[in-house]
């Protein structure tokens, strides 16, 4: 693989999302999973957006020996998949070679850089909304930039997002956006998949209203014991506006619980109860919740990626 190729780790709804944008801009993307039928009907079909009449080809594969050399890696699995993912790229990412992470949740850069190594890792964060609709193809459920932490080596893979159409930016205090999308996150997405509802039905329910404005506050006070400054002034009003420009997405949590997946809670509410209890402070809202999706049962295959 060469520096004008990109290997995508999964094939759930972000993963073939980058993929269908990236190839339709010319770039040669490789998908490397676990789902093995999912990967057949890539190779055949190839991936699509529903907006779009057409499918553009990737390579698919389940072989980390077919990516070998890849220099630039976008790690879009599951939180739980993290240290699967590490194992793969450890057999195919070069040694000058990125691996960047835009999972959801706090922890997955360092589970990538204790089997890489730090200098083969960086971090990026996007709102973007996306939903699965079959094997390759995706609809997009809302908008939102793709944000690269700025390292000169990740300016060709900034060109080729760019060359896609996404909206994308070099920042320099990346954890900072890792932060502000948790807050998010830690608000909408468990109460999505408590409750079944789109992102934007919690805004017309008061009582998911009010539990989304709490989570929201309770994860943004946990992100200033920890000394971060969030990339905007209000937590809540924040999270009520991704909450509206992606009103019809069903969050990830959603549809991983709809499918009897396991979902990232414990990347997400689990992390900021556990770094809020490592320095004595208490998070009953994001405790109950985390207990609670924790609760529902995993049921069923297992094994998309």
């Amino acid at each position: 693989m060469n520096s004008d190729s990109i290997l995508i780790l999964g094939t759930g709804a972000l993963a073939t999302l980058f993929a269908a944008r990236l190839a339709s801009a010319g770039v040669a993307v490789t998908m490397l999973g676990t789902w093995l039928e999912g990967l057949a009907v890539l190779r055949e079909k190839g991936v699509r957006i529903d907006s779009i009449d057409r499918a553009f080809p990737v390579h698919a594969t389940e072989n980390p020996a077919e990516c070998k050399g890849c220099i630039f890696a976008l790690v879009l699995v599951k939180s739980w998949q993290t240290e699967r993912a590490a194992r793969q790229l450890a057999d195919c990412l070069a040694k000058n070679g990125l691996a960047v992470t835009l999972q959801n949740g706090l922890g997955n850069d360092t589970v990538l850089a204790s089997t890489l190594g730090l200098p083969r890792v960086a971090r990026g964060v996007t709102t973007l909304g996306a939903t699965l609709l079959a094997p390759g193809l995706v609809c997009t459920r809302g908008e939102g930039p793709v944000s690269l932490e700025s390292r000169p080596r990740l300016s060709p893979l900034h060109a080729m997002i760019q060359k896609a159409g996404f909206e994308v930016n070099m920042v320099e205090n990346v954890r900072s956006l890792v932060w502000g999308k948790l807050v998010i996150s830690s608000a909408i997405n468990p109460l999505t998949a408590l409750l079944r509802l789109n992102n934007g039905e919690l805004l017309v329910h008061p009582h998911a209203l009010t539990l989304m404005k709490e989570l929201a506050r309770e994860t943004a006070a946990v992100a200033k014991v920890m000394g971060v400054e969030l990339p905007f002034l209000d937590p809540e009003v924040a999270t009520e506006e991704v909450a509206k420009r992606t009103a019809e997405n069903q969050s990830s949590m959603l549809q991983d619980v709809l499918r009897g997946a396991p979902t990232e809670i414990d990347a997400i509410n689990g992390a900021v109860v556990r770094l809020a209890e490592e320095r004595n402070f208490h998070t009953p809202v994001n405790r109950t919740i985390w207990s609670l999706v924790k609760a529902i049962p995993v049921r069923g295959k297992i094994n998309l990626m």
